[in-house]
């Protein structure tokens, strides 16, 4: 069963060095499929940093997240942590 959730950017950079290094980090340590993208497009593989960086997903945007897998609701709970955390409070 696939799990889904848009989470709103908060990092200055977006999604962008240091915080889409421990998105795509996060989604390599779990067992789920997951893509992102923006709320009505189209979907990329989130395990693929270059994939991610392409999306240029800024502070104050939204960005959908969908998961599949056994661990698919906890992959979405690290996201939207990095996601929703100031860089300068991102820990690993």
């Amino acid at each position: 069963m696939s799990e889904e959730r848009t989470v709103e950017i908060v990092p200055e950079a977006g999604l962008h060095a240091r915080p889409a290094a421990l998105f795509v980090e996060a989604v390599n340590d779990h067992e789920a499929e997951v893509e992102a993208g923006p709320p009505e497009g189209d979907l990329v593989p989130a395990q693929s940093m270059i994939a991610v960086t392409s999306l240029g997903v800024g502070e104050g945007d939204e960005l959908r997240l969908v998961a599949d897998g056994p661990e698919a609701e906890a992959v979405l709970d690290e996201l939207e942590r990095i996601l929703t955390t100031p860089e300068d409070e991102l820990e690993a």
